[in-house]
């Protein structure tokens, strides 16, 4: 490799945070559509424009269930971040 081109070694623990609070952000936004009656709509017009017929329906919002959601997909995102950039510095020696 030339001098510019070496490819940089990952911090894991950031890419990790970075990952996560992507996660678990996204279902932040999920929640509150929940909260303020949105999340059908949009579920509705997802699948409208995907021309499938929805078969869900969203039940009413929950502080716990809620947190809950937010809580397990920052782990997962941070698991995942962090086996990634792992795997990136092993790939990358």
């Amino acid at each position: 490799m030339k001098g510019g081109d070496a490819v940089k070694k990952l911090h894991e623990n950031k890419v990790a945070l970075t990952v996560g609070l992507f996660f678990s952000g996204c279902h932040l936004v999920w929640s509150l559509l929940i909260a303020i009656g949105l999340a059908q709509i949009l579920m509705d017009f997802v699948f409208w424009a995907h021309m499938i017929a929805n078969p869900y329906i969203i039940t009413g919002f929950t502080l716990t269930q809620s947190l809950t959601l937010i809580i397990v997909t920052f782990i997962i995102g941070y698991i995942g971040g962090f086996i990634f950039a792992k795997v990136w510095n092993t790939m990358h020696k």
